[in-house]
């Protein structure tokens, strides 16, 4: 009887394909808090900051979109903090805590997809959880649709969820 074993390549592929059913992302946009939560378990509470322009996803609105949504793909893997993004490529720059006149997104994304048809234009959007280097604004409404959080915290929160894992933005407290 012939035994063939999978190459190392073809077993990460697979493995690359697995959902993260495990962990739930919580955001309250008037608590400008975040909790994640593995197998219904509260592991971790970020401050962050949702739109400045208010909630709803419109095409063009800058505003943060309510309701279900998967982590669709993860960018960053590996890369310093504060590494900046564009077009989801890192630049090579990198900036600091609460660099003076600069905003863009930095050090990790997790892009959303929406998953209801009151949001289903944030994939298109270009909706993330990313790095600010406006870390003083964090805990207030301060983005143009995106949640924002400091370049540490969304360290932490790319290590602990996988793509799939579900998000949950919400125009409500965070439960206790």
């Amino acid at each position: 009887m012939a035994r063939f074993l999978l190459p190392a390549s073809f077993a990460l592929l697979f493995a690359s394909c697995a959902t993260d059913e495990r962990h739930l992302v919580e955001v309250s946009v008037p608590d400008q808090r975040m909790a994640v939560y593995r197998d219904g378990v509260r592991i971790r509470e970020y401050p962050v900051s949702t739109s400045k322009f208010g909630l709803g996803d419109e095409k063009g609105s800058k505003q943060t979109p309510l309701g279900a949504f998967r982590v669709a793909k993860k960018i960053g893997r590996d890369a310093p903090a504060g590494t900046v993004f564009k077009s989801r490529k890192p630049t090579g720059e990198i900036l600091p805590p609460d660099a003076p006149g600069r905003d863009p997104i930095i050090t990790r994304i997790l892009w959303l997809k929406g998953l209801e048809p009151h949001n289903a234009n944030a994939y298109k959007r270009y909706i993330y959880i990313h790095g600010t280097p406006e870390e003083r604004a964090i805990g207030t409404p301060a983005s143009y649709g995106c949640i924002r959080m400091k370049s540490a915290d969304i360290v932490d929160l790319f290590e602990i969820v996988g793509r799939g894992a579900s998000v949950r933005i919400a125009n409500e407290p965070l439960r206790r």
